[in-house]
């Protein structure tokens, strides 16, 4: 038998109904040659620290840096886990081949290994490698298996980041909370969140330590026109109205009047970040909603993979546009102009060159059907973005007009549509959705001008303040973890944080949303603030590369060598190593007697004083002492997995509420102790998991 093992059961089921297996057995598939079956995402999971050592089961000063000797996998401890595991190992056990349908990323790569490893797998391995669930797709994927051998260094990148996040995480958590948490809480270190939460710190830093300076601007209105002085802005106020008395007295005189065509392009397609930017500036759409929203939509096989970095197409991707454009049926009108012609191949949109796993974010052609009003929503910026993609290019004249009041030179510009193009798709209104913001006075159309021609005019000087930079959104703090090449001074550097940036797609929603519930971070309407606890953590980490991009680049960077071959993984862990080192020293040899303000979650105890006003008063008496204990345990004791569950105290184990539905959080008593507060307990869980 052929064994097909999937990440989930609803992508086994599908991948079944294509290979004509249809009887159901217990943890999988069977028929027509092949036995599919499915992982719950991760069955395996790194080693804990007491799993190599007792002496590492308590928290303390004295065991670190804890550097294995060798790391392991082990199966992650939950009944319906182990159960589903049994069966896979049996049948690898029996296998003639296995065929990985897993994720077809780094992830994805490595949850697949390791339950291959565990289960003993001894016979010849193939990969499917697809980017949707649409049948063709998984036909056309299983008629061009590839060799598992293919994939070995993506493996092996995906193991030396989940080592390196182990050894960084692991230890560096320890050593600040034992060193700073006051036995308070737990102080939570990882590569990419504390880096992500200098962000939000050093911005709020710039914004409270911004001082506002005043400047003018000296302009004229000259037939109704607001016309800019060239020389730009004036610090001084005397400067300014000096100017503005010389041309107080005199004429307007129009100097030159020149015209030039251009063409505005269609918005790139989306990868992921860019997806959850818009969402978040349109909808208000947090990260982690729209990866959620996106991840549902490809399971309904109405888009492609969407955990991707690139907005660009591959070239076999061109002669399916047509298939996937008429297969749009809610967007007929739209289409329409586009059918029978032939699309040019731009290299904007298609570029093998950019693609690595996945090309960007579009739709298969699969009717849209059954989506919820916030799919809709999501779907219809894919699908819009798509379609816009291959209309012709927006057409646009733009005009610049000089003119001068004695020696004084003024200029303003203009912007007229002449041809649409793919702006229809968006409709009449709508401007281009990456178009700056600053730019949009420059937008309109200005009355025809003469050379030579003058006339009276009424000049100002216009008094504005500088303002500070504004607080992070989810949507700014995305394209700042994005890119963040502004932070680093190595250009190497920089080209790496370009392509990669702080995290990986998949992961920064996740990360956001970590920083929320370890209360480092909190929102007020859409801006982004750093509590007092995630201010003095940043603080108190003097190692620059705990919380600068710079660590994150040389990582990123060093991990893509690796895929790339370029670069030995044995070689990047023990340079990992040897700073995981030099981190303990320097913490441990810090005097100063700091430690960190835990900070409580003011919004979840303002909101029961709320509603208790609110009440009747005998409401009041009853619900006092249970309101804000209600409203205290949700966030910290949500399961860090599978986010949908609550933690319960079990016989033996702390678990997941979602057990039956595949959530493998699991903390045993016997390492734990089953007396562990709310808090503590979210705050171990969150550090083990999300490490």
């Amino acid at each position: 038998m052929k064994v097909c093992i999937a990440e989930k059961p609803s992508v086994a089921r599908e991948i079944a109904e294509v290979l004509g297996a249809t009887e159901k057995k217990n943890g999988y598939i069977e028929g027509n040659g092949y036995q599919v079956t499915w992982t719950f995402g991760h069955l395996c999971t790194l080693k804990e620290p007491h799993d190599y050592t007792p002496d590492w089961k308590r928290w303390s000063l004295s065991s670190l840096p804890m550097v294995p000797p060798r790391f392991g996998i082990k199966l992650i401890s939950n009944p319906t886990y182990e159960q589903q595991f049994k069966i896979i190992e049996g049948l690898m056990q029996k296998a003639e081949m296995i065929i990985n349908c897993g994720d077809a990323g780094q992830e994805g790569e490595l949850i697949q290994r390791w339950v291959m490893q565990k289960a003993g797998a001894k016979c010849p391995v193939y990969r499917l490698w697809i980017s949707s669930l649409t049948e063709e797709a998984i036909r056309e994927g299983f008629q061009k298996l590839k060799e598992q051998a293919e994939f070995n260094r993506l493996y092996e990148a995906g193991l030396s980041r989940a080592i390196g996040d182990w050894l960084l995480g692991m230890n560096a958590t320890r050593l600040y909370t034992l060193r700073y948490g006051q036995n308070k809480q737990v102080l939570s270190i990882g590569r990419v969140q504390t880096p992500t939460l200098a962000l939000i710190v050093n911005r709020q830093e710039e914004i409270e330590n911004f001082k506002p300076e005043p400047y003018w601007e000296l302009k004229t209105v000259y037939r109704d026109v607001t016309f800019s002085a060239t020389k730009g802005k004036f610090t001084q106020k005397e400067e300014g109205e000096k100017f503005l008395e010389t041309v107080r007295t005199s004429d307007f005189t129009v100097t030159d009047v020149s015209t030039k065509k251009g063409k505005e392009y269609a918005p790139r397609l989306f990868d992921l970040t860019s997806l959850q930017v818009e969402c978040n500036k349109k909808y208000a759409f947090t990260a982690d909603d729209t990866l959620k929203l996106i991840q549902s939509l490809y399971e309904k096989k109405v888009t492609t993979y969407p955990r991707v970095d690139t907005t660009f197409l591959s070239d076999d991707i061109y002669p399916k546009v047509p298939n996937t454009l008429n297969g749009l049926v809610d967007y007929g009108e739209l289409v329409a102009p586009l059918k029978g012609i032939k699309f040019p191949k731009s290299k904007r949109v298609f570029d093998n060159s950019k693609v690595t796993d996945h090309h960007a974010i579009i739709p298969t052609g699969v009717p849209a059907r059954n989506l919820s009003d916030n799919e809709r929503k999501v779907y219809d910026l894919v699908a819009r973005r798509f379609i816009a993609a291959f209309y012709p290019d927006c057409e646009i004249s733009t005009t610049t007009v000089l003119g001068k009041v004695e020696k004084v030179e003024f200029k303003v510009t203009g912007k007229q549509i002449l041809k649409p193009g793919w702006r229809v798709v968006f409709g009449a209104d709508q401007k281009d959705p990456d178009a700056d913001p600053n730019q949009q006075d420059e937008e309109k159309v200005l009355p025809d001008f003469v050379i030579g021609e003058s006339g009276p005019h009424q000049p100002l000087l216009k008094e504005t303040w500088t303002t500070p930079p504004k607080p992070y959104t989810e949507a700014t703090l995305l394209r700042a973890m994005e890119t963040a090449g502004k932070l680093v001074d190595n250009d190497e550097l920089r080209d790496a944080l370009k392509e990669n940036g702080i995290g990986r797609p998949s992961t920064r929603a996740a990360i956001i949303e970590t920083l929320f519930k370890r209360n480092y971070i909190r929102k007020e309407r859409k801006s982004l603030f750093p509590t007092a606890t995630g201010t003095e953590l940043i603080h108190v980490i003097q190692e620059e590369l705990l919380k600068s991009a710079e660590l994150t680049g040389l990582w990123e960077k060093k991990l893509r060598q690796i895929e790339k071959g370029s670069y030995e993984a044995r070689t990047f862990l023990e340079e990992l190593k040897q700073m995981v080192n030099q981190i303990v020293i320097n913490v441990l040899s810090d005097q100063s007697g700091r430690s960190i303000t835990i900070e409580q979650k003011k919004a979840e105890e303002e909101k029961p004083k709320k509603s208790k006003a609110a009440s009747a008063s005998k409401e009041a008496g009853e619900k006092k002492p249970r309101k804000p204990r209600k409203k205290a345990v949700p966030a910290p004791a949500v399961c860090p997995i599978c986010h949908k569950g609550t933690l319960l105290r079990g016989k033996t184990a702390y678990g997941c509420s979602e057990y039956k539905n595949g959530c493998t959080f699991r903390l045993d008593y016997a390492t734990y102790g089953a007396d562990l507060t709310d808090e503590q307990l979210a705050q171990i869980a969150n550090d083990i998991s999300n490490q």
